[in-house]
């Protein structure tokens, strides 16, 4: 036997007495009258209840053991079992060890423990060997069923002073047990249980002597061998009180006669005693020691004996309307199965004898209510997990509700017994509540009395489903114990009882298997269910039901599939050396370690020279590599151990290579060697299960095996873990409370493993999924919370921070949050509240103003609901550790970490009403910071959210920062390092783009003016479209800028229909921008290369508006195309622009424009080179030559503009430096700005053209003119003359001027 722990204890038990009683209430049920008996089991399907009085059991186990630490940690660890402890629906009222048997050198010695004594008589016939002679507390040998007694039911101890003691032979142990400690690893283990049964009738008590005088001995049920069962006693309520008599074979102890008084018929005996001794029953005639001491006791022959039925149960004294007549029934029960293993220690199945004792009034009922009916009763309603706990207040007053309804209901019913409708449990799928009634006949009709039950229920606010009665029966419909992933799982409906013949229809979990043929199979007559290759989601309730008249017939069984099978090698192949390199070879001996939590496994083949270890989960074969097999590589196997029936599943087994080398850097004795970068596996160490990764590194000049890689979970946590795979909502109580616990007691071990960290976060997941359907209690949440408040302390940091590593999302912390969010959803009405040390959560109906203060340490952050419409239920939970552990991507920022900090505490508010105003107050936890922005997390949208959010200005934004939103989740703040400064940039973007538009419409005007004046020949046409085009696309485009801005709204989700709109036409022009400068570059390359090809106006014309204008559009059309559709054109939120993080659209704009900038100053770098290298013979015409210089100097200096503005916009897209975005702002919004200076306003010939124009339109307009020509001072031209002059021209004669132009001959170079 393994460690005895509470499991295997309860386990014991509970299966030994559910057992036993149905070996005897299957029988019996059919003819008892009055009572109906139950027993609860969770691990069995028996049901008896007992209404009226209570059963007790006394059992008297035998436990084997090769070990006697096994003996001594059984009797230490129940020496700290509390009295009066609960299993289910048993009370163990106490526990106490009797016997010892050890094997010694001359044979066995049974000696008794403390307060414990063998009879005198087994002294007698044995051998004592005890210390002394006045007490017989050993003997010689071991007697099967024999055990020793308590020192009050010794009769005449002097007697044993005439057996003289064995003193030669030494007591070996004290270890309590019922069962010989022998060296020989297999014995048997013998049950004695003592059950006392209650009946009304002596008919019922003479059927139950008759039946079991009829049972064969030696017969099975399931796992358990049935020896013996015999009826001991009978006690009888007469006038003057209980007379308990014994049956043939049995006697009273005459120290029992002496006290209560004998009763029997003769003097020579003890069969009768005029008393009821709750506890203490006949015993068989062996075992009175000396029977002559009896007579000594007058026999009371006033009193008749009544009846001969036998019972050990206690009713009342005063006999009842209807007495009862108690059965206790003692059987001893073992599996029938050659043996059975618990551990390393086995135990086989040994005959015991069951004793059975019955008590009867004289009055017979004039029915017999032997029939125990199952039903169950569906209410609408949510589970509650309160529900799960019997003594809890909301479970007493719902049965008590429930229970009253069913009298009423049921009371008119002839054959309906009164007072039997008995809750027994309730479940979840909406609220589900078995219970049994007691009837004398199983045709009952139920429909007008559930009728009235389902009346009363309403009036008292309890609202039933349409179909809310059934009769219901747990069965085990499958065909096997177990069933395990891969396989397929046959249930099997039987039509009982026989009277049911109805329509027969399967459930699994609710829904219809038959419209799942893939999964589910269903023979033509209904009753065989097949589920194909069925895994941990194929976990749930099974419901076979079957139509008919009055209300449908269920049998149900909640099925839990095996999890699968996990078998971990330390590493699939291991290398090992044939030698340290330097020292000849040699046979060596390396380990090779398997571990399969929950499954017993085993390596094969085992070679003559290897041996086995076996531990706890796991088994290590210490396997010898032999000098002469180096190089030659060695298979083994890890696998089930004795599921050969798996074998065809790929989870069956693990292989393992082993393999020597000569040549290696690193060595281990358990990871093997191997060469620099080499990476190996290992299993964790003991108390850990998992995986660590090595790598082989030289550090300090030594080679070596270092971690890279740890993914150990600590083992309870891990057999936790297994246990949520197949987790059910009436679970969740236990469970929850049982990792609370585990944490709590393990918090140095969690804070150091990050994998544990995440398995707790897991199950945490898991929990709050499965609630999702049910009500959660107080008791619930303050365990869920207690263990979130373990894992984001201060002491776990370290195991976040390497979470993060591995997720760069951080899904496992908001995976934390959301669970919490989601559980907090699912709070039973109750007002409370729980604190920990950073989580405190107020649960509280509101119907005015509320306000709830952080009364956590170092927080004062408050929740304010100003109003609120009607009686309301709120829930407030602060949380002031998890902002350590949750990311900071935002609508901005999709990167999990950036320069912006969650700067207060986190805050989750849930209301089961509409609330569209709550205003929170938080501490800044960090002053240094500013830019307070009020966020929610959005779990679809992955990150932090403003919508429905702002910052409400107090004043004191310094240490507290107020937010108001008008919705409910997790809220907190977002600040960031760069203070104020990002209301600055919007400043500069709209006072430049202004100034932008201004200067490129005075730009068009000023070449609308001057356009016939400039554009005489076809260098000068084409340099002055290109800037018309240049001025048109970048004007075009600020204005949709405009258009794009103003469709935003701050925080907001971008509108994609108008969004899109404007970010395809600014594409479209600033794209066309940059490929008109790239025409003038083109231009001013064609004309210094090639100075004497001519192209027409035409067809330069045509070139410049298809470059000009069809590849931006190209290009536009295609990312549109491509992006669109996906979501990723433009940005989500925040900008209306190409899309950046999703699909990388702005490089559709980068790309090209760059590239053109990067054109363009390789032309002005080879023509300046030509220009300057040029002789005078080639040289163009002087007109031809200014546009040329112009040109040269436009690209000279709009290109790097461009291009610098431009590359600190990709510098925005990575860099969240404040100093970059200024600059890209300041550039980017005076663009127009620069076109107007640098293209047009430095061009001397358009000062020169401007200057005319002006100066004519303003003489054509005077109406008298001085006689000399002179022009008046006021005529406001003095500047545009003096430019005039100091450009050689004559503004005095038009036509010499326009001369001049066209041919060029008098212009200076100089522009």
């Amino acid at each position: 036997m393994r460690n005895m722990a509470s499991s295997n204890t309860e386990q014991i038990l509970k299966c030994f007495f559910g057992l036993i009683v149905a070996i005897l209430i299957f029988h019996m049920r059919d003819v008892e009258s009055n009572e109906s008996f139950s027993f609860s089991n969770e691990s069995s399907p028996y049901v008896l209840d007992l209404t009226d009085s209570n059963t007790e059991y006394l059992a008297e186990i035998e436990i084997n053991a090769s070990s006697i630490s096994v003996i001594n940690y059984i009797k230490n660890y129940l020496k700290s079992v509390p009295k009066n402890f609960t299993i289910g629906d048993v009370t163990i009222f106490d526990i106490s060890f009797t016997t010892v048997c050890d094997l010694v050198d001359t044979g066995y010695q049974c000696t008794c423990e403390d307060q414990y004594w063998w009879s005198c008589n087994m002294c007698k016939i044995h051998g004592n060997c005890s210390s002394t002679n006045d007490t017989c507390s050993c003997i010689n040998a071991y007697v099967d069923g024999q055990y020793c007694r308590p020192v009050g039911e010794i009769e005449d101890r002097t007697a044993c002073m005439n057996v003289p003691s064995d003193t030669t032979t030494a007591k070996t142990t004290t270890a309590v047990s019922t069962s010989p400690t022998s060296a020989a690893p297999y014995s048997n283990t013998e049950y004695l249980a003592e059950i006392e049964i209650n009946a009304s009738s002596i008919s019922v008590i003479n059927y139950i002597k008759n039946y079991l005088k009829n049972v064969q001995k030696n017969f099975t049920i399931g796992d358990v061998t049935i020896f013996d069962i015999r009826v001991t006693t009978v006690c009888d309520l007469v006038d003057t009180g209980y007379q308990c008599t014994c049956e043939d074979q049995y006697w009273w102890s005459c120290n029992m006669c002496k006290k209560h008084g004998n009763c029997s018929s003769t003097n020579d005996t003890c069969s009768c005693i005029n008393a009821y001794v709750d506890g203490q029953y006949c015993r068989p005639v062996g075992e009175i020691e000396d029977r002559t001491a009896c007579m000594n006791v007058p026999s009371d022959t006033t009193v008749a004996k009544t009846t001969t039925a036998v019972s050990t149960s206690r009713t009342s004294n005063a006999p009842s309307e209807t007495s009862t007549t108690n059965t206790s029934t003692t059987a001893a029960a073992s599996p029938a199965t050659p043996s059975t293993s618990y551990g390393p220690y086995t135990t086989a199945a040994k005959t015991t004898t069951a004793v059975s004792t019955f008590r009867t009034s004289d009055a017979p009922s004039t029915l017999v209510y032997d029939k125990v009916i199952s039903l169950s009763l569906i209410m609408e309603d949510l589970f509650d997990t309160s529900l799960t706990k019997p003594d809890g207040e909301n479970y007493k007053k719902k049965t008590g509700t429930i229970q009253s309804a069913f009298e009423q209901g049921y009371e008119k019913l002839s054959n309906y017994k009164k007072g039997s409708a008995k809750i027994f449990r309730f479940r979840s799928g909406s609220v589900i509540a078995d219970y049994t009634i007691n009837a004398s006949d199983n045709n009952l009709d139920l429909s007008s009395a559930n009728t009235q039950v389902t009346k009363t229920l309403e009036e008292a606010g309890i609202k039933l489903t349409q179909n809310a009665f059934v009769e219901s029966v747990e069965k085990n419909l499958t065909m096997k114990d177990n069933y395990y992933p891969g396989q397929s799982m046959e249930l099997r409906c039987t039509r009982t009882p026989e009277t049911v013949q109805g329509t027969m229809k399967w459930i699994v979990n609710g829904k219809d298997p038959a419209e799942n043929k893939a999964k589910y199979n269903i023979t033509n007559d209904n009753s065989t269910l097949t589920v194909k290759d069925v895994n941990e989601s194929d976990n749930g309730r099974y419901s076979c039901i079957i139509e008919r008249i009055t209300i449908p017939y269920v049998q149900w069984q909640n099925v839990v599939i095996q999890l699968r099978p996990n078998i971990i090698v330390d590493s699939t192949e291991k290398t090992y050396g044939c030698s340290d390199q330097t020292v000849p070879l040699t046979d060596q001996t390396v380990p090779l370690r398997c571990c399969a939590e929950g499954y017993e496994i085993e390596w094969y083949p085992i070679p003559s020279n290897d041996t086995v270890e076996p531990e706890s989960g796991c088994i290590t074969l210490q396997h010898k590599i032999l000098s002469t097999s180096c190089g030659t590589p060695e298979n083994f196997t890890c696998r089930l151990k004795n599921k050969k029936e798996l074998e065809i599943f790929d989870y069956y087994k693990t292989n393992t290579k082993v393999q020597t080398v000569r040549d290696f850097s690193c060595t281990n004795v358990t990871l093997g060697v191997g060469k620099i970068d080499d990476i190996v596996t290992g299993l964790c160490e003991k108390g850990l299960e998992g995986i660590i990764t090595y790598k082989c590194q030289e550090i300090n000049l030594k080679n070596d095996w270092i971690s890279i890689k740890r993914e150990c979970v600590v083992k309870a946590i891990k057999d936790l873990e297994r246990k949520a795979e197949v987790l059910v909502v009436e679970q969740i109580p236990a469970f929850v409370a049982k990792l609370s616990n585990t944490a709590e007691n393990l918090t140095t071990e969690i804070s150091r493993s990050a994998a544990t960290v995440q398995t707790i976060v897991e199950m945490l997941v898991k929990v709050a999924d499965i609630s999702q359907t049910v009500t959660i209690d107080e008791n619930v949440m303050k365990d869920f919370l207690r263990t979130v408040n373990i894992i984001v302390s201060d002491n776990t940091l370290s195991a976040w921070q390497n979470i993060t590593k591995n997720d760069t999302t951080a899904k496992s912390s908001t995976d934390l949050l959301r669970a919490i969010e989601n559980i907090s959803d699912r709070l039973s009405g109750d007002n409370f509240s729980i604190q920990e040390s950073s989580i405190q959560l107020t649960r509280a109906t509101i119907r005015s103003k509320f306000t709830e203060t952080s009364k956590l340490p170092n927080s004062t952050t408050q929740v304010v609901i100003p109003i609120v419409v009607k009686p309301t239920l709120v829930t407030v939970i602060f949380l002031t550790k998890i902002d350590q552990i949750l990311p900071t991507r935002d609508t901005k920022n999709d990167n999990s970490v950036s320069e912006k900090r969650i700067n207060g505490d986190v805050v989750v508010i849930k209301v089961n009403e509409t609330i569209n105003n709550i205003s929170f107050a938080f501490d800044i936890t960090n002053t240094s910071l500013g830019n307070p922005q009020c966020v929610f997390w959005n779990f679809t949208l992955d990150h932090w959210d403003s919508t429905g959010c702002k910052v409400k200005i107090t004043g004191n934004e310094i240490n507290n920062v107020t937010c108001e939103c008008d919705h409910t989740t997790s809220f907190s703040i977002l600040m960031s390092p760069y203070g104020n400064l990002h209301p600055i940039l919007d400043y500069i973007t709209y006072i430049g783009v202004a100034i932008s538009i201004a200067c490129l419409i005075l730009c068009l005007i000023i070449e609308t003016i001057i356009w016939k004046s400039v554009t005489r020949n076809n260098t000068s046409h084409m340099r002055h479209v290109s800037i018309v085009n240049i001025a048109v696309s970048l004007l075009i485009a600020d204005i949709w800028f405009i258009i794009g801005a103003s469709i935003l709204n701050p925080g907001q989700p971008t509108p994609v229909n108008p969004c899109s709109a404007a970010v395809f036409f600014m594409h479209f022009f600033y794209l066309a921008l940059f490929f008109w400068m790239f025409i003038s570059a083109l231009l001013l390359l064609y004309r210094t290369v090639m100075v004497f090809s001519q192209m027409s106006r035409t067809k330069m014309m045509a070139i410049g508006f298809t470059v000009g204008y069809g590849a931006p559009l190209l290009i536009a059309v295609i990312t549109v195309a491509s992006t669109a559709g996906a979501g990723g054109y433009i940005w989500t939120r925040d900008a209306c622009w190409l899309n950046w993080n999703e699909s990388k659209a702005l490089l559709a704009f980068v790309i090209p424009a760059l590239t053109i900038v990067a054109f363009n100053i390789m032309v002005v770098v080879v023509v300046v080179y030509k220009m300057l290298r040029r002789g005078a013979g080639s040289t163009p015409q002087p007109d031809e030559k200014h546009v040329l210089v112009v040109i040269v100097r436009c690209l000279a200096i709009l290109t790097p503009i461009f291009g610098l503005t431009w590359g600190f916009g990709i510098g925005t897209m990575v860099s969240p430096n404040i100093g970059v975005h200024v600059v890209f702002t300041i550039l980017n919004s005076f663009q127009g700005f620069f076109v107007l200076v640098f293209g047009t306003l430095l061009d001397s010939k358009v000062r020169d053209a401007l200057a005319g124009k002006l100066s004519l339109k303003n003489l054509s307009s005077t109406p008298t003119r001085s006689t000399n020509g002179g022009i008046p001072s006021s005529s406001g031209l003095g500047f545009f003359e003096r430019l005039r002059k100091r450009n050689v021209y004559n503004t005095s004669n038009p036509s010499a001027a326009r001369s001049a132009n066209s041919n060029g001959a008098s212009e200076s170079m100089n522009p």
